[in-house]
């Protein structure tokens, strides 16, 4: 995904290249947020469910899940994405909210542009196909 916005003429911020300066994990997340549009990737990396029902099924890192929150409330949802991979449960309160799949090829590079326009942001899909 870093690529992708290094290449469509954006500067991304990766958590784990950023320097650790003796912060907590909690700390250096909101040393770095200072952004103006966060992607957020959705897959199936843990099993979860409901305890009614005792069905497991694939969803995001309680971190992933977090950080689109955390986002949401600070940014605003026009200018948080969320992609997915696979059928990972969608948080109940964030239902109805249109994700990106990633999984029909590179379909998703092209939704994503739209929304990085719509955004306001000045990107250029060609440099995609470079």
């Amino acid at each position: 995904m870093a690529r992708f916005v290094e290449r469509v003429g954006l500067d991304p911020v990766i958590l784990s290249e950023q320097a650790n300066k003796g912060k907590t994990i909690i700390e250096k997340f909101e040393a770095n947020s200072d952004v103006s549009y966060a992607i957020v990737l959705l897959t199936g990396d843990d099993l979860g469910g409901s305890q009614r029902d005792g069905r497991m099924r694939p969803r995001a890192r309680q971190n992933v899940i977090f950080e689109l929150g955390f986002f949401i409330g600070k940014l605003g949802r026009n200018r948080v994405c969320a992609l997915t991979k696979g059928n990972p449960e969608i948080p109940s309160d964030y239902s109805g909210v249109v994700y990106i799949p990633m999984d029909e090829g590179d379909a998703w590079q092209s939704q994503l542009v739209k929304e990085l326009k719509s955004a306001g942001f000045d990107v250029d899909a060609n440099k995609l196909y470079d």
